[in-house]
């Protein structure tokens, strides 16, 4: 539980200075440069200290990395350009916990508790009170149906991605290789970092500049801080924290906790950039927070 919420409070630092690292240096360079640092970091460790590319879970380690970091986060990134941020973020932490828990307990046999799954519900109820658009808070895009799908299908690779982790970590436990955060999270991160290259790769081939579009400045150096500050907080630390909290913690509970991201980035978002919260933004907080307080004291 306590990697759970670390995972969150990191996942929050991260969304901030992938903000700014996409204001920065623009989408394409952000999201491969947190990838790449991560892949240099956590490898450093892993085929040093950890496991390497080793161990009785790595395929499944591998396959949670291109369902979870690598599919889902591509489903996500379209649907924020056809929905909006919000409805995205919405969508994709809200339904991934259903679609974990379902799938857990189909392949695992793992069953939640029911004061589990009612404060588990009871966080989603307070992420959507914070997220839900409003009149005065509407998307800022104009709403695309297609959108809603590519959003579902993002939640879909964050929960399978989540439960094929936990296929892992049971599959090292019976094989008596235990592996550990950092090591599980650089084996995930393999898998996530090759379909996301050779998206961008496609994606440039087919969307190639025209002779008269107009030349984008030149990044500074110091824009390009932004990227390791982003991957070490999301790819190294966060991730590491998560795979260590899905070695010992089912999916149906951890994926709520770290739903409260969102939220968390409330406070920051103040602190940081002077964006004032809402009213609704602090009620959602406070339902989501005494969700994870029961949560954690709950069996």
């Amino acid at each position: 539980m306590l990697a759970a919420i670390l995972t969150t409070v990191f996942f929050s630092l991260s969304a901030v200075f992938a903000t700014r690292s996409i204001r920065m240096v623009g989408a394409t360079r952000a999201n491969l440069g947190r990838l790449l640092v991560a892949f240099v970091g956590l490898g450093l460790y892993a085929h040093t200290v950890g496991g390497g590319l080793g161990g009785a879970g790595l395929t499944w380690f591998l396959l949670s990395g291109v369902v979870g970091m690598g599919l889902g986060d591509l489903a996500a990134f379209a649907a924020f350009s056809l929905i909006g941020s919000r409805l995205t973020v919405l969508l994709t932490q809200c339904l991934a916990v259903p679609i974990a828990i379902i799938a857990e307990r189909l392949w695992l046999g793992t069953a939640l508790t029911g004061p589990q799954l009612l404060w588990g519900a009871v966080i989603l109820v307070g992420v959507a009170v914070a997220l839900l658009p409003s009149r005065a808070h509407p998307p800022r895009v104009p709403i695309k149906a297609i959108g809603f799908l590519w959003g579902l299908l993002a939640a879909a690779g964050q929960g399978l991605g989540a439960v094929l982790s936990r296929k892992a970590n049971e599959l090292t436990a019976l094989a008596g290789e235990p592996i550990d955060g950092i090591t599980a999270a650089y084996q995930r991160i393999v898998g996530g970092l090759l379909i996301t290259v050779a998206f961008f790769a496609i994606r440039a081939l087919i969307k190639r500049p025209g002779p008269n579009a107009a030349p984008q400045p030149a990044p500074r150096p110091r824009d390009y801080l932004w990227i390791p500050a982003n991957a070490l907080c999301g790819a190294i630390i966060g991730v590491s924290f998560y795979q260590w909290s899905l070695a010992t913690t089912p999916s149906g509970i951890v994926l709520p906790i770290v739903a409260c991201t969102p939220l968390v980035i409330v406070p920051l978002s103040y602190w940081l950039e002077g964006e004032r919260p809402t009213r609704r933004s602090l009620l959602g907080g406070v339902i989501a927070v005494a969700g994870v307080v029961a949560l954690t004291l709950v069996r």
